[in-house]
């Protein structure tokens, strides 16, 4: 039996039962104007046993999203649609953080319930088609880069919205500057070639990021903001010349005291972070492919104070109940990863009702 994994901990300002993280998977289970739905509730209901759920990504405005169907946290039928999932959660004992994601170039306008346009820091288009329901697989367009003035107003979009996530219930939010979306895309320097104060030296790549969490922290209470990265590269070709100096310059110009935890998920072409986790003061948790038995391995002999579970809990809604006691895992149905409905979703059995 584990032992670390399962023991009650503090993440910042949030008190967990265990060491067990729901990472952020996108579903797309939302109203097309990005309203949680019903069956929201009880796919998060199901999965509270987590000691912190983070959730799918969920955009900060309407520019912001740019799949099908993804939530959002900007409007008041928004925010009332997040508010039963919160109390299904914290009625079954769980916490539970918002994942602010803006795509940057990575949409498409037929995705927006508003099509305002695709904004990135450089008009470089991303590789590759992305899906619509209107007219099922399309090219990415190109984006327009963002303007100084842009970017002030984006840093005030996750202002506002991490506000908005507190007053629905959230216990925290996180900042998603990884897998290629906005923050990531400032961060790499084959998606940022600007040459003003928000591109060009590391640290200039660096400060969209910095502001953007200085901004959610001035509304937060407590430590009660995150940060996810995923160093090096990643399948949307958000590429870096020198990750090791890109995110170690990161971390020196956030401020780390006032972080509720820094969240690394590996690199999928196989950079190595561990050499970052010296610069890591905020509480750490790591992502990626981990068993209970290495997440054990890893909270003991590395500086993670959490370790993140994500296509698990898709199939294992009862995940840490599975976990705990050496119970096989159900294998998930990729088909239905983003597909309306509950098929895929909610209907996965659950063990620890059974006992």
């Amino acid at each position: 039996m584990n032992n670390v994994l399962f023991t009650p901990t503090s993440i910042g300002s949030i008190e967990i039962a265990n060491r067990i993280v729901m990472a952020p998977m996108m579903r797309c289970r939302a109203s097309r104007n990005g309203v949680p739905t019903p069956i929201m509730v009880d796919y998060y209901r199901q999965r509270a046993s987590a000691g912190l759920i983070i959730s799918e990504g969920v955009q900060p405005s309407w520019q912001g999203q740019g799949y099908a169907r993804t939530p959002g946290i900007h409007t008041a039928e928004q925010i009332d649609g997040w508010k039963p999932i919160l109390q299904a959660v914290h009625d079954a004992g769980g916490k539970m953080a918002c994942q602010l994601m803006h795509v940057g170039r990575v949409g498409h306008p037929l995705n927006q319930y508003k099509p305002v346009g695709i904004i990135a820091p450089s008009a470089i288009t991303a590789p590759g088609t992305i899906h619509t329901d209107q007219q099922g697989p399309q090219l990415k367009p190109e984006p327009r880069e963002a303007s100084i003035e842009d970017i002030h107003n984006l840093i005030e979009q996750y202002r506002f919205a991490t506000k908005c996530a507190f007053e629905a219930g959230f216990d925290g939010v996180e900042f998603h500057g990884a897998n290629g979306y906005l923050g990531h895309q400032f961060l790499s320097h084959g998606t940022n070639q600007r040459n003003d104060d928000y591109g060009g030296s590391y640290e200039k790549r660096c400060r969209f990021v910095v502001e953007t969490v200085e901004a959610m922290i001035s509304v937060a209470s407590g430590k009660r903001i995150g940060i996810r990265v995923s160093p090096g590269g990643n399948p949307t070709f958000t590429q870096d010349d020198d990750p090791y100096q890109t995110y170690t310059t990161l971390f020196e110009m956030l401020p780390q005291e006032d972080l509720a935890w820094i969240h690394i998920q590996p690199d999928p072409n196989g950079w190595n972070p561990e050499p970052l986790y010296d610069h890591v003061q905020a509480p750490l948790i790591l992502t990626g492919g981990y068993t209970g038995e290495s997440a054990e391995d890893a909270l003991i002999n590395t500086p993670a104070k959490a370790i993140g579970f994500g296509r698990p809990f898709i199939a294992n809604p009862d995940l840490t109940y599975r976990l705990r006691y050496g119970y096989p895992l159900a294998t998930p149905e990729p088909e239905t990863y983003f597909t309306p409905g509950d098929e895929g979703y909610t209907n996965y059995p659950d063990w620890s009702q059974s006992d």
